[in-house]
């Protein structure tokens, strides 16, 4: 088994320092973001690597990486209560995450195009994201306009706009695409 990546817990990202490190997990499956560097243009760098809190449970699950906060590891539940403390609705984001990435999806934060994920089916700067998933609770009321919205925005950047919905007793995630047609 391979050594774990040591990381550290900064607020509410987690950085890897070795640059070495940084860079085997970003080319491993595109995770984080190295500091500093705006676009990365090919799969070496000379950074940091900060990932996201979703990204580093992720990762440590996995036992890819291990998270230190103040000199000591965090424990697995100790990180999970961490990040629930920093998002609201942490555990469904993470789940739809987790979905995604085990079904071989690079997912990267959708915030630029207001929605939760923008997912790569190769990875940034390979393809660009033909999905942006955003995540609700199927109570969840949405008013139809934001839909329009939604749907001609990722119409606009050619990108399929996909809902993800997690039924809460049985924690399965329905996802639905909606699609521009004309009549």
């Amino acid at each position: 088994m391979m050594e774990q990546i040591r990381a550290d817990l900064v607020g509410s990202r987690v950085v890897v320092w070795d640059i070495e490190a940084a860079n085997k997990l970003y080319r491993s499956g595109f995770y984080g973001k190295p500091l500093g560097i705006r676009k990365v243009k090919d799969l070496e760098f000379k950074a940091p690597l900060e990932l996201s809190l979703i990204e580093a449970v992720y990762l440590c699950k996995n036992k890819i990486i291990k998270i230190h906060e103040d000199g000591r590891e965090l424990s697995f539940s100790e990180l999970i209560e961490k990040a629930e403390k920093w998002f609201t609705r942490f555990r469904d984001i993470y789940h739809v995450y987790e979905d995604l990435r085990l079904k071989g999806y690079i997912i990267k934060p959708g915030l630029k195009f207001g929605t939760t994920f923008a997912v790569y089916k190769y990875g940034p700067g390979i393809d660009h994201a033909p999905f942006l998933v955003h995540v609700f609770q199927p109570e969840t009321t949405i008013d139809p306009i934001e839909i329009v919205r939604a749907g001609r925005l990722s119409h606009s950047v050619k990108k399929k706009f996909i809902i993800a919905c997690i039924n809460q007793k049985t924690r399965d995630i329905n996802y639905y695409v909606f699609k521009w047609w004309k009549a």
